[in-house]
């Protein structure tokens, strides 16, 4: 602060976080080091890409839908939910269009549990006896191993004329104003984008975990898959890992039973004798030269991972499988 007078503005607990930050990066890059690992430097953060602050104990109140900030003052905000228990930390981040959020960490008692930073009581759902396979896709983005399917929604592909529009008009303009003001907008269009992808994972993991008591799941590798530039922008649309992971902790929440099982084979080996029947991915349908089943791929494979689900559990698969396969005759 000597040598940076304008440090004095800033909360001194908040400038102490900066420190623990930085030093949590270089600590996880020199634990990258030693394990082999590939490192990747710490990256240096500008003005321009700092885009949040903690306030780590003291220095903020709030009060009357009013959040009292140190060295800043008082700010109008939306408290989406109550909260209950000690608040401990404040984390203030904003994102590309503009937007400010305020994220409470609260010390939560038993009976409680804590949802983007505020607490909630843990809703009780009813158990149930219901299991299901899920097999992720592109075609669709999810076949359930009952037969359901889940369209792909395409969120992307939804606004992807009106980003090519705003990012033609901002490499023709030289002005600074407009050049801001389209890279505005095309982080309002991918703000929306995001948003939209979140609501859809949200409410379907929601639905399928107040429905089914077991959850069987691929376990993918999502950056190996990613390499494939032919899929890579189909794959990052579709987001399979945010669908796992919000399925994951309401299940976890709710006393589910999850399991992400390897997909190696699932939509290759017959789900009715086992039997392994090689095709392509242009094949849509699998049909079994050994028993005669005729499903489709999808179908067959979600069906099987329900079962590596199961052995998971120490549940004979067996019998679920044949019920499986016996209702869609």
């Amino acid at each position: 602060k000597k040598e940076k007078p304008e440090l004095t503005q800033v909360y001194g607990q908040v400038l102490q976080d900066v420190c623990r930050r930085v030093d949590k990066a270089y600590r996880a890059f020199f634990g990258r080091i030693k394990h082999k690992e590939k490192a990747g430097f710490p990256r240096f953060k500008s003005a321009n890409r700092y885009i949040s602050f903690t306030y780590p104990q003291h220095g903020f109140k709030l009060e009357n839908n009013k959040l009292t900030l140190s060295k800043i003052g008082s700010v109008k905000i939306i408290l989406h939910r109550p909260m209950i228990g000690k608040v401990k930390t404040l984390n203030i981040q904003h994102d590309s269009v503009g937007n400010w959020y305020a994220c409470f960490s609260c010390e939560s008692e038993a009976g409680f549990i804590s949802e983007a930073g505020f607490i909630t009581e843990n809703i009780l759902i009813p158990y149930s006896e219901n299991k299901i396979g899920i097999d992720v896709g592109i075609r669709s983005f999810a076949t359930f191993s009952d037969g359901e399917k889940v369209p792909n929604p395409r969120f992307f592909n939804q606004d992807k004329n009106e980003i090519a529009k705003a990012q033609r008009k901002l490499g023709r303009t030289k002005n600074i104003a407009e050049r801001n003001k389209y890279k505005k907008k095309i982080n309002h269009i991918y703000n929306r984008v995001t948003n939209r992808r979140k609501d859809f994972a949200h409410k379907l993991s929601r639905k399928i975990v107040n429905k089914y008591g077991v959850i069987a799941l691929e376990k993918l590798d999502i950056q190996q898959m990613l390499q494939n530039h032919s899929f890579s922008k189909n794959i990052s649309d579709v987001a399979w890992g945010q669908f796992v992971q919000y399925t994951t902790y309401k299940a976890e929440w709710a006393g589910r039973s999850i399991i992400q099982v390897d997909p190696r084979n699932t939509s290759q080996i017959c789900s009715g004798c086992g039997t392994l029947v090689k095709k392509d991915l242009s094949v849509q349908i699998h049909d079994c030269p050994a028993c005669g089943l005729k499903i489709d791929r999808d179908e067959n494979a979600a069906i099987n991972i329900l079962a590596l689900g199961l052995q998971c559990l120490g549940i004979n698969p067996k019998s679920s499988t044949l019920e499986i396969i016996s209702s869609r005759e």
